[in-house]
């Protein structure tokens, strides 16, 4: 259940590229990085415009610094946390710690969620500023198709990092069905002991009923013993 709930592979198993590309949130992680590209590339290419009369180059954006200034920074960030995440991907079938990877699942939905709301807001202050830009300060309609494509795709990645925090929390309710978080420390080799404590229970518990019953268990494992003297009698 580790390589379904929480990625590729087992912990402290072999990278598998080919398994990590088809996981859901591994495409969406692309698919925001390509979307984060567009936007700040667009703006910082064409989202600035010469005026004739102005020495300063001004925003498409109603003539905003912010404007393009926050699309620029939004965009540039979300694509470092797109490769951050994209190289945890790769490194979580190593991480053997419990903790560790709940700590990894829980980032994930918080930022995820995160970068949501910051391109909910950064789609919502692009289009207002677009809707109230002058037609007189950009009269030859330069950067227009840039402009556009910067708030269509802040909106598309309102849905693609909602979509990682929605497929990161499946993820971490996967791994609590499973009882990994519920484990301290690396349980594996302890499992294997465990079936010998209810063994041990029984022998000490002769309090349910039948107690000449439960005398009779301790005897039976002891038969093995009297066995070996009478082999040393004879």
């Amino acid at each position: 259940m580790e390589g379904g709930a929480y990625g590729a592979g087992k912990a402290g198993g072999a990278f598998d590229p080919y398994t990590l590309v088809r996981q859901p949130h591994t495409i969406l992680r692309v698919v925001s990085w390509v979307f984060s590209i567009v936007v700040f590339g667009s703006i910082v290419n064409e989202g600035y415009l010469n005026s004739p009369s102005e020495s300063e180059e001004f925003c498409v954006y109603n003539r905003n610094p912010n404007a393009c200034g926050y699309g620029v920074t939004v965009g540039v960030l979300a694509f470092l946390t797109c490769l951050l995440y994209l190289a945890l991907d790769v490194y979580f079938p190593q991480i053997s710690s419990v903790k560790d990877r709940k700590k990894a699942v829980l980032s994930d939905i918080g930022v995820s969620a995160f970068w949501a709301f910051l391109w909910f807001v950064g789609f919502c202050y692009l289009a207002n500023q677009w809707q109230v830009s002058k037609p007189k300060d950009n009269p030859l309609n330069e950067g227009t198709d840039a402009a556009r494509a910067a708030i269509a795709f802040s909106f598309f990645s309102i849905f693609t990092w909602a979509g990682q925090a929605v497929l990161a929390f499946q993820r971490y309710q996967i791994g609590a069905d499973s009882a990994l978080f519920s484990q301290d420390y690396m349980d594996p080799s302890q499992d294997s002991s465990m079936p010998y404590a209810p063994y041990v229970e029984p022998s000490t518990g002769p309090d349910p009923a039948g107690m000449g019953g439960t005398y009779q268990q301790p005897a039976n494992t002891f038969d093995t013993e009297p066995q070996g003297y009478q082999s040393q009698g004879y």
